[in-house]
């Protein structure tokens, strides 16, 4: 195998070849603009090609592709909400992951290794026993566990028996699981690019040109582009757009901070999650262990890091496997999450005609995004929205039909 490689990389023939074409002029229009070169906007522009034949596609990002939220998450995948729709709606992103590798050809490393949320009280048991049973409603695999089947998942956990934080049981999701959040951007992004859409880089959004309700043209750091149907998937950023667009969206900005030690032998199979801690870890391939919690409590459009939050997730993560006390953290990252007030994203029509919304998805943007792109490549196409998306539309909160996840998080916002 080695010199195999060798004869292959040192042939005077060989062409190395591009995942990702380089960013080309930008042409006069387009039949879709999409803002944002994350994963939801990836995904669009690949269903739009592949599903619906539209082709005539650019995604645009201001920084480098899958740069933002894609890029500062903790990969975890999952479906065991609340409400009946969200339930609904991340059953069927978890099964596309499922597929992926397979439907694009490009291995994202898609692992269904289930996770576990800790009860610490007889509260907390009580409240997944109704998170699972909506679930079995529902058709995915989520139950209610006892302390010694939490051992059994999880043979080095620390159980503080009679401790502050004794564990009493847990919600046992055998659906969840994870992906490489880099390798399912290219992959769409790869597959996007070979249907005929344009992936440009380095292009801010910096306005648009409007005539009565609809957007005419998207204004460009390089230059003004004609827009049939305009998708808005920026992450943090989603806000300040939409007021560009000339409405405003029901979203606050607070920071999500995550971090990863150095790579250890194999001991955690399964993702771990407590509320009670606000911590959840999961090993990666790598054997790092990736330790995340919940949103910071204050508001800020940022992605700096802060030894506070360092020091909060190390606690907890400290409490559920004491033997980690002298791993040595590798690297420490932020995300911005764009929360709306009942946890849950706004997808499908905006104010305007043409401009259609994926946006508001605070901490679970990136176990949705297979989902995403395709029910909005699916609006934007045919012109009506999903009836998967139709929960999730903006006009939800004039009639306050909220659906609320506040209760769903892994880690207790």
């Amino acid at each position: 195998m080695p010199l195999t490689l060798l004869r292959y990389g040192l042939r005077p023939r060989h062409v190395s070849f591009r995942d990702i074409p380089p960013t080309p002029e930008l042409k006069r229009g387009y039949d879709v603009v999409i803002i944002g070169g994350g994963g939801h906007g990836l995904a669009a522009a690949y269903y739009l090609g592949k599903a619906h034949g539209i082709r005539n596609v650019a995604v645009l990002e201001k920084g480098y592709l899958a740069g933002g939220n894609t890029a500062r998450n903790t990969t975890t995948i999952r479906s065991n909400y609340l409400t009946e729709e969200s339930i609904r709606f991340y059953k069927e992103g978890v099964g596309l992951f499922a597929t992926m590798s397979d439907d694009l050809g490009f291995n994202i490393m898609f692992s269904q290794r289930g996770q576990l949320t800790l009860a610490h009280s007889e509260g907390a048991l009580r409240s997944f026993h109704l998170r699972a049973e909506m679930g079995k409603h529902m058709g995915t695999r989520t139950e209610v566990v006892d302390a010694k089947t939490v051992r059994d998942l999880c043979p080095h956990v620390n159980l503080d028996l009679g401790g502050l934080h004794e564990v009493t049981g847990g919600l046992w999701h055998a659906d969840g699981g994870t992906a490489r959040h880099d390798a399912v951007a290219w992959g769409y992004a790869k597959r996007a690019a070979e249907l005929g859409v344009e992936i440009h880089q380095r292009t801010e959004v910096t306005g648009f040109r409007k005539a009565g309700d609809r957007v005419t043209h998207v204004v460009t750091g390089r230059g003004e582009i004609a827009a049939g149907q305009v998708l808005q998937a920026v992450g943090g950023l989603n806000g300040q757009v939409a007021e560009m667009a000339g409405f405003r969206l029901p979203i606050r900005c607070f920071p999500l901070q995550a971090m990863v030690t150095q790579p250890l032998k194999p001991f955690l199979d399964i993702l771990l999650s407590s509320a009670d801690l606000h911590t959840y870890l999961v090993q990666s391939s790598r054997g790092e262990i990736v330790i995340g919690g919940g949103s910071d409590p204050y508001q800020l459009a940022s992605t700096r890091s802060t030894l506070d939050q360092k020091e909060h997730l190390a606690e907890g993560a400290l409490h559920l496997f004491p033997f980690l006390h002298q791993v040595k953290l590798l690297r420490q990252w932020t995300g911005i999450t764009d929360m709306t007030p009942d946890y849950s994203p706004i997808m499908g029509a905006s104010p305007l005609q043409n401009y259609w919304l994926d946006c508001g998805w605070g901490t679970w943007g990136f176990k949705a995004t297979p989902v995403a792109g395709k029910r909005m490549a699916e609006a934007v196409a045919t012109g009506r929205v999903p009836d998967l998306l139709r929960p999730f539309d903006l006009r939800r909160f004039d009639r306050f039909a909220l659906v609320n996840e506040m209760g769903a998080t892994a880690a207790s916002h």
